[in-house]
């Protein structure tokens, strides 16, 4: 049994767009003992890849806010010891940042990542005892997948798999089919209109017979759910839910509507009719992975129209 660290703190999107890689890499080496390094907030995210055999914590962005507190210390070096203390064969940073080079370096085993030219933080690669080049052309998923080939001697083949089954139907939803809807992001600009949300709930009401579920993060996000629901004719806004709850709400919904935010690429992972919506950045880049559930919509400047959205779904498998 081989012990691998791979290093992958924040944020959810770019957790999620590594599980095809993770489902490569068990797949070539069974034998393989995977951990996962993540920060505590986006820890159910590495949790729920069945190929993953422990998730190890850290919390800098709590911790940063209380670096003179004795409890922050003793969580800090609790870290350090576990991270030292582990016999690893190999470490992989795949986020290529300061903040994640640095805690795997404290690893002392062999570290290695990207280039100079392939990384988003050039200055991390001065802690790497290998670098590998990988085109930046290539989308988020498909650089991770080309990462792991290159550092475990395989050739990435065919499409990407996330490897990821649906949770639990949530047990406060009530029975019956429903749609789930993306509203929330963290940018305004990245927003669609809430005329278009409203529109939308209408259609997929009337002609499917589907209740909406708004899911929220923050208190202006659930009175935005709240505002919207109200003006849709058979809507429920989601109680808080964690991680782990989201992936079963979403990988249970007979569609998926969502903007440019995590939970979008978390609905590509799970393989259920979805509908991606960008108005401020480039699909190709930032988008979910193409499939036959999955399609983006709009661009830098293009926002999308309901009709859009319902012939995507239309389009999309198992939607009916």
């Amino acid at each position: 049994m081989m012990n691998v660290l791979i290093v992958r703190t924040s944020s959810m999107g770019d957790l999620i767009h590594t599980w095809p890689a993770i489902t490569e890499l068990k797949a070539h080496y069974p034998n393989f003992r995977i951990s996962w390094l993540a920060e505590e907030g986006f820890a159910d995210i590495a949790r729920l890849h069945p190929s993953v055999d422990e998730v190890i914590t850290l919390a800098w962005r709590r911790w940063r806010k209380s670096l003179f507190q004795r409890a922050t210390w003793r969580e800090m070096a609790a870290l350090r010891h576990k991270l030292r203390d582990t016999r690893w064969e190999l470490v992989v940073d795949c986020q290529g940042l300061l903040k994640s080079a640095l805690p795997a370096k404290i690893t002392r085993a062999p570290l290695t990542g990207y280039d100079k030219h392939s990384i988003r933080e050039p200055l991390a690669c001065l802690f790497y005892d290998k670098k590998h080049a990988v085109s930046w052309d290539l989308s988020a998923v498909e650089r991770c997948r080309q990462l792991y080939g290159k550092v475990f001697g395989y050739q990435p083949q065919g499409a990407p798999v996330f490897g990821v089954p649906p949770g639990e139907r949530p047990a406060w939803l009530a029975e019956g089919r429903y749609a789930v809807l993306l509203h929330a992001t963290s940018k305004a600009s990245k927003e669609w209109p809430e005329a278009l949300w409203i529109a939308l709930a209408d259609r997929l009401c009337a002609e499917h017979g589907l209740t909406m579920v708004l899911p929220w993060g923050s208190a202006k996000e659930k009175q935005r759910a709240e505002r919207l629901a109200a003006a849709m004719g058979q809507a429920v806004v989601a109680p808080r839910i964690s991680l782990k709850e989201a992936a079963g709400l979403i990988g249970r919904a007979a569609a998926v509507v969502g903007v440019d935010t995590g939970l979008t690429h978390l609905a590509n992972a799970l393989n259920v009719p979805l509908a991606a919506i960008y108005t401020d950045t480039d699909p190709a880049r930032t988008g979910v992975v193409e499939t036959p559930w999955a399609v983006n919509l709009g661009h830098i400047g293009r926002c999308p129209s309901v009709d859009d959205v319902m012939q995507a779904l239309q389009s999309r498998r198992d939607f009916a």
